[in-house]
């Protein structure tokens, strides 16, 4: 292991951080490797305990390493990658990657549209309920994701969770309502994730996360769709095709 220099104007963690990567990259260490203790990266960095858990937890908040308590450090996965220039469901992504996914429904409810939603959703003055739906998406049964979907209820009448119960929500768009998703307006930002988010997730409360706020168009530019998903950041990495 290359040896942190403290002549350097780069920060202690910040070089073990790097030093612990190129590690990772060189195969030094390997996908479910465990890494050093922090005592043993004490003694052979020669720098404090706080120091290298400072690294340590940079690494495991940006997914490259994970915890199991009681055991240690281990190297995580690579992230899969995610391609985010095509309009895609979610279960349209995973099953090209080769990965079963399913679906939990926490909740399924018709309310009352709020301000943001028919603005969002351009829905006419005469029409005033969404339908919210909360969903937890899993891949190999690992939860990856909570999307929470409100779509108006004028154009998606007589929806019930049992119909989409298990089922991708824009194959129940094309063939029960013959609305074919076109095109979305999609942003992404970092969250931290909350007590109950993180429960769902199985992660520590504050851990990082993305949140990708959707909408979702059909056919002369209608939308059919706003969608709020907090993906875990230590599963899959974003790819954007810039043309």
């Amino acid at each position: 292991m290359r040896k942190i220099s403290k002549l350097d104007p780069i920060p202690l963690h910040y070089q073990l951080k790097t030093i612990l990567l190129e590690m990772i990259e060189n195969e030094e260490l390997k996908p479910g490797d465990m890494i050093p203790t922090e005592r043993e990266l004490c003694d052979i960095q020669g720098v404090s305990r706080m120091t290298i858990n400072k690294a340590i937890m940079s690494l495991v908040n940006e997914g490259v390493l994970y915890r199991e308590q009681g055991r240690g450090t281990f190297v995580a996965k690579p992230k899969e990658k995610q391609e985010i220039y095509r309009l895609k469901s979610f279960t349209e992504e995973m099953s090209e990657k080769g990965l079963t996914t399913s679906t939990k429904i926490i909740s399924f409810e018709v309310k009352e549209a709020t301000k943001k939603n028919k603005s969002v959703l351009k829905m006419p003055e005469e029409f005033n309920k969404v339908i919210e739906i909360i969903r937890l998406r899993l891949t190999e049964e690992d939860p990856v994701a909570i999307e929470t979907v409100w779509i108006p209820e004028h154009l998606f009448k007589g929806m019930t969770a049992d119909m989409i119960n298990g089922k991708s929500l824009y194959s129940i768009f094309k063939q029960r309502y013959n609305y074919h998703p076109k095109k979305a307006r999609q942003t992404i930002e970092p969250i931290a994730l909350t007590e109950f988010e993180a429960k769902l997730l199985n992660q520590e409360e504050n851990a990082l996360a993305l949140m990708f706020k959707r909408i979702t168009y059909a056919e002369n530019d209608i939308p059919i769709e706003y969608t709020n998903t907090i993906n875990r950041s230590d599963k899959y990495e974003y790819e954007i095709l810039l043309t």
